[in-house]
């Protein structure tokens, strides 16, 4: 993740998203994880010359990596995405902190599941498919992707705030997807998230996706199951309820009234009244995006 807290730190990147062809390079990335030169002009109609110096440019504000192998004409240069997610901070109000911590998706307080559901290692499924009762098994918190039809999953994050300080944002950032059977990739689901059973609002994941090989998916992961998710960052702030950026409703962290003894409980569910598509949250062992559920909590330091 590329986080831009002063907005003069991060004027190359500006400058770099100010082209549409870098724009278009930067989504053939997102598309087809990395690509050589040669594809990469070739995609867009243009020659290698025309694009070398947008390359050059987008390699230089750190968006992209660049790699050489060897290929049947010589040596080729490999681009890909150097981060997944870009943030940026326009607005600073006294003094600001942050802590982060990275909890495994396996790793929950409390849950409901009901087939189709099921969890997994990197090395092999946790008891049998569609049995509810493995989510209590201990293996559970090694588990690096956890699928249900309904129901939800509750995790605790550490609360390491003392008196002086002032609740200023959470964040919440996670692979997910649809539960089909198998995978499907038109399976709309509407995912509810709360904080301390405070509902904040609903995403709507448009399915469950396969057909073709998550990046980081172990080998013995059956192919005709899902295989990969979309990164959401959920924020919520004085402003509202956002995810990636889109407000989802007008919930502020104030409305959560959290201070420095309260447990942060966060819960993902599936909806009970819109689209029950279900909902599977993958972890750094699945997925396209090596992570697993990943907890941001920004403070200010009021002086004394």
């Amino acid at each position: 993740m590329i986080h831009i807290k002063e907005l003069r730190s991060g004027l190359n990147i500006f400058k770099a998203l100010s082209s549409e062809i870098r724009i278009e390079i930067l989504q053939l990335l997102t598309k087809y994880d990395s690509l050589n030169m040669n594809e990469i002009a070739e995609k867009l109609g243009l020659t290698n010359g025309a694009i070398t110096m947008h390359i050059k440019k987008l390699e230089e504000s750190g968006l992209i990596d660049i790699t050489t192998a060897v290929g049947k004409h010589g040596i080729q240069k490999i681009c890909y995405l150097n981060e997944d997610l870009l943030t940026v901070e326009l607005r600073k109000k006294g003094v600001e902190s942050i802590y982060e911590v990275e909890i495994q998706v396996g790793h929950y307080c409390d849950y409901h599941s009901e087939p189709t559901c099921g969890l997994a290692t990197n090395d092999s499924i946790i008891g049998e498919f569609d049995n509810p009762r493995y989510f209590a098994d201990p293996e559970r918190i090694n588990a690096g992707i956890v699928w249900l039809t309904k129901g939800f999953l509750e995790y605790r994050i550490p609360n390491y705030l003392k008196r002086n300080h002032h609740f200023k944002e959470l964040q919440f950032i996670m692979e997910l997807s649809s539960e089909a059977p198998g995978y499907n990739n038109d399976y709309p689901s509407d995912i509810v998230f709360s904080v301390n059973n405070i509902m904040l609002g609903v995403w709507t994941s448009p399915g469950d996706f396969g057909g073709e090989k998550g990046t980081n998916n172990p080998d013995w992961w059956p192919p005709h199951l899902n295989q990969y998710g979309l990164l959401k960052l959920l924020r919520i702030n004085e402003s509202g309820t956002f995810i990636d950026g889109c407000l989802i409703s007008k919930v502020t962290i104030n409305d959560l009234k959290l201070h420095e003894h309260m447990d942060i409980k966060f819960k993902i569910g599936v909806s009970e009244t819109g689209q029950a598509g279900g909902l599977t949250i993958y972890g750094q062992h699945f997925g396209n995006y090596k992570q697993d559920l990943i907890a941001r909590v920004l403070y200010d330091v009021i002086e004394k």
